[in-house]
């Protein structure tokens, strides 16, 4: 199960009445553009955010992967009259309270990937369609989504509930939320678990900078972030570094870095009187690959703190 956003500012309600997502193939100079491409990947189960003016307003999971068609006349997209596109058969479920993305923001800004973002760092949408939407930023959905929508009820409401025939969207919406998670958990869990497992004997099971072995300490450190990562990047051991719990901290909040050489970089944030403290010093190294050398350049690049 894959996750996505699609942005329906002007074309939300048509497409749920119909029951769809639709993006075009090409733009009117035949320009070709990445959201719209992305609709091909699609396949049936997967989860869609829907974001309308600022706000997550519902989710849908797909029932088809996608098939060429004409536009349908009802969607309003100018200059597309007679147009081919993507279309993929959706079921809805829209929210009783949408999620307001600016409120939550600081919540999900770190969850966003540095490309192919859905979001400005504004907050507001980007332009386009439909982007990915990576587990960890599917789970803090879904989180903030239940807050909103979930609500507590005494037995005696329960009671009366539960004798109750008539189903409303809200009786769908819990078990879609809690599928979504536990499907999404599970999947971060079992590829975390197989990039540990295969990293451990590329570092020789202890931390790479003060080759503590204790396994409790040592942490599966991800050079390019989950969120950042393709599907194959995310359980490719060359992807990160075994360090002990320390060190790790320093490495995922971009205090030191590696450079294609292996050589250390610690950001000017820790003092050099404090290096000793944090088991640093100038001239450590790591032993990197070949393999591994991208991916501690793209660390350097993206997450370290000069």
């Amino acid at each position: 199960m894959e996750s996505y956003i699609v942005m329906q500012g002007r074309t939300y309600h048509e497409e749920k009445e119909l029951g769809i997502l639709f993006s075009l193939q090409q733009d009117s100079i035949g320009n070709v553009h990445h959201f719209w491409e992305r609709m091909k990947e699609v396949v049936e189960g997967d989860r869609i955010f829907h974001y309308v003016k600022g706000d997550i307003v519902a989710i849908s999971v797909a029932k088809s992967g996608y098939r060429e068609e004409y536009k349908p006349i009802t969607i309003p997209l100018p200059d597309s009259e007679n147009a081919k596109g993507y279309l993929v058969e959706v079921e809805y479920y829209e929210l009783d309270k949408p999620l307001m993305i600016a409120d939550s923001f600081d919540e999900i800004l770190p969850l966003l990937p540095k490309l192919y973002s859905p979001f400005q760092d504004n907050a507001n949408g980007n332009q386009g369609y439909l982007y990915p939407c990576n587990e960890e930023l599917t789970i803090k959905l879904v989180e903030l989504i239940a807050d909103l929508n979930i609500y507590e009820i005494d037995e005696e409401q329960l009671e009366f509930v539960m004798g109750t025939v008539q189903k409303t969207e809200h009786d769908f919406l819990i078990p879609l939320l809690a599928e979504t998670e536990s499907e999404t958990k599970t999947k971060v869990r079992v590829g975390q678990q197989r990039f540990r497992k295969d990293l451990l004997p590329l570092w020789h099971d202890q931390c790479a900078l003060c080759e503590i072995k204790l396994p409790e300490l040592l942490q599966a450190s991800y050079a390019k972030p989950w969120k950042d990562c393709t599907a194959s990047e995310r359980i490719n051991p060359n992807n990160g570094i075994l360090l002990c719990r320390n060190h790790d901290a320093l490495y995922q909040n971009g205090h030191i870095a590696f450079d294609g050489q292996g050589k250390i970089h610690i950001s000017t944030a820790i003092p050099e009187e404090d290096y000793e403290k944090y088991g640093l010093h100038t001239k450590l190294r790591v032993n990197r690959t070949e393999n591994n050398k991208p991916y501690l350049k793209w660390h350097k690049k993206h997450i370290f703190k000069q």
